[in-house]
């Protein structure tokens, strides 16, 4: 009999032993479920965002953070947003490039853009104000692929077209082979995550919405059109809203 009760505590014991090392590793498992994929940088590309802080980045902190591994951008009815504000990469600027990130707005209204080739105007009591090229997003079903100007000239390149900006500002369009307007707002998955590419080179811009060529612009205007500059995330006065982005990755050409 006591031969048997030390073979059963035994056991008793590496039972409890394999059950101390399988448990905490069937729960780090699940953990790891949790977690957000780790960003695929293309070969030649470089990431902007850690996916854990906002280190290299500079905005209004009541306003942006990083939850789960994205980058988010969220408004309140209180306190009400007064003018636009931006979250704005600090280590570098650029200028011929190809940009590439991922987005979705969660919100029922949203209006947000990526600003490059830009200039930070002013500190801003609610955080950077930024002026220049931005590829525009909302939430609605018209601007998402378009190319605007922040404190420009405003819509500069349409969705669904081609643009050509001449010395004087005068604005033409040419056949081209941008996709209709129609057709890139049928990739837009609401609420889900989209993804932007930016196409940067000399005075030619190139806007991609979900793979497809959403927007191009030739500007000649030269006392206008920007060289280089910074690359921010906006969030627009209005209605309360949320954005967040990821995959945040660029090549320098």
């Amino acid at each position: 009999m006591g031969r048997f009760l030390i073979v059963l505590c035994v056991a008793i014991g590496l039972w409890a032993a394999l059950s101390a090392v399988t448990v905490p590793n069937s729960a780090r498992a699940a953990a790891d479920a949790d977690q957000p994929a780790k960003q695929e940088v293309p070969e030649g590309f470089v990431s902007l965002f850690d996916g854990k802080t906002l280190d290299g980045w500079e905005g209004f902190a009541d306003l942006w953070s990083v939850k789960d591994g994205v980058i988010v951008g969220q408004t309140k009815a209180d306190p009400k947003l007064t003018h636009n504000t931006f979250l704005v990469y600090t280590k570098k600027e650029f200028g011929d490039f190809d940009l590439r990130l991922s987005f979705r707005i969660t919100s029922t209204w949203g209006n947000s853009g990526i600003q490059f080739r830009s200039k930070v105007l002013d500190k801003g009591k609610m955080g950077p104000i930024v002026g220049g090229y931005q590829a525009d997003m909302e939430a609605g079903a018209k601007y998402t692929g378009m190319l605007y100007e922040e404190r420009g000239r405003g819509i500069i390149g349409p969705r669904g077209q081609k643009t050509i900006v001449g010395a004087d500002g005068k604005k033409t369009t040419e056949a081209s082979d941008v996709a209709k307007s129609d057709a890139v707002q049928a990739t837009i998955k609401a609420g889900q995550w989209n993804t932007y590419r930016i196409v940067a080179k000399g005075n030619v811009i190139q806007l991609f919405v979900n793979g497809l060529k959403s927007a191009e612009l030739v500007d000649n205007q030269d006392a206008k059109a920007a060289k280089t500059g910074v690359i921010a995330l906006q969030l627009h006065v209005g209605q309360p809203m949320q954005v967040e982005y990821k995959d945040i990755c660029i090549k320098q050409l």
